[in-house]
């Protein structure tokens, strides 16, 4: 099936974008946690394959739940880190407790080395967010290449529609902010996404981008979405209700190129090569492709 950002098999321009979401803004009414609830759900089903699938599993919220809605079908749990990463310590927890088969790949720092050299070729950019989050991406879905697994699940969009980023927590007006991202979105995500799931010949199905899940999601309150001490809050409470294990429906989880020790990881490859920064070793990277 084709997401919300892609037509015939192409990712859609960041104009026809932005204005999906400003259409989207606009048919957005009040909405319950139950019809969020139902949405969610529905949103999740009709994007289950026939076929194995796989998952990006981080164990965080966002791909945990999709694990928890996953744990009777044929799907292949896929988690990237190095050496103590606490996604991977997550994953592997939730993954045996669901019962679900789950592939752990810890990486060394020459293969992320390797790795970040692809994903500069494929997204054409050095800075460190892409690397970072496109190293994670790109090694779950070189091992889902390996075996043979076309369609990948992924939590794209809930850190969006349910007020996940840390910005979410200095706006003044949430919802609004959350709509200036989702918005935002194609440049900073989508073009990352697209590239490194074309570059393997795999589709990506983001159930938190459905097209009725961003106008039920976005209809919630945002009091609803954040407090004091945790953000996604009304997702916690949905998975947790569904039956997410309570220490990771509440897991403070940090992105992907954190949780997966990336960073910490682009550090040491910097100070190898005798850089003081990150960002003069990505560029001194980049630099090797002209």
């Amino acid at each position: 099936m084709e997401e919300l950002f892609s037509k015939d098999g192409k990712l859609i321009p960041e104009d026809e974008w932005v204005e999906i979401i400003n259409n989207l803004e606009q048919q957005t009414k009040p909405s319950t946690k139950d019809q969020l609830q139902k949405t969610i759900n529905n949103a999740i089903e009709k994007r289950l394959p026939k076929e194995k699938f796989g998952l990006l599993l981080s164990g965080g919220v966002d791909s945990s739940f999709l694990a928890l809605a996953f744990a009777k079908v044929d799907v292949v749990a896929i988690t990237v880190g190095l050496e103590g990463s606490p996604d991977l310590e997550f994953a592997k927890k939730l993954a045996k407790h669901l019962n679900l088969t789950h592939i752990e790949k810890v990486l060394t720092l020459d293969e992320l080395e390797t790795i970040i050299l692809e994903v500069m070729k494929i997204t054409k950019k050095d800075d460190i967010i892409t690397i970072g989050v496109g190293a994670v991406e790109y090694a779950g879905l070189q091992i889902a290449q390996q075996h043979n697994l076309k369609i990948i699940f992924g939590g794209l969009g809930a850190e969006e529609i349910f007020a996940g980023y840390q910005r979410h927590e200095q706006a003044e007006d949430i919802n609004k902010e959350c709509w200036n991202g989702l918005r935002n979105m194609h440049s900073r995500d989508l073009e990352r996404d697209y590239a490194i799931f074309s570059h393997f010949n795999i589709e990506a199905r983001t159930p938190f981008l459905d097209r009725e899940l961003i106008i039920s999601a976005m209809g919630i309150d945002a009091k609803k979405k954040m407090n004091k001490e945790y953000k996604k809050v009304i997702l916690r409470e949905i998975a947790e209700e569904q039956g997410l294990p309570e220490e990771f429906a509440w897991r403070k989880k940090k992105a992907a190129q954190y949780g997966s020790n990336i960073i910490k990881a682009i550090e040491k490859l910097a100070k190898r090569k005798n850089f003081k920064f990150k960002k003069e070793y990505l560029a001194a990277v980049s630099s090797t492709l002209v």
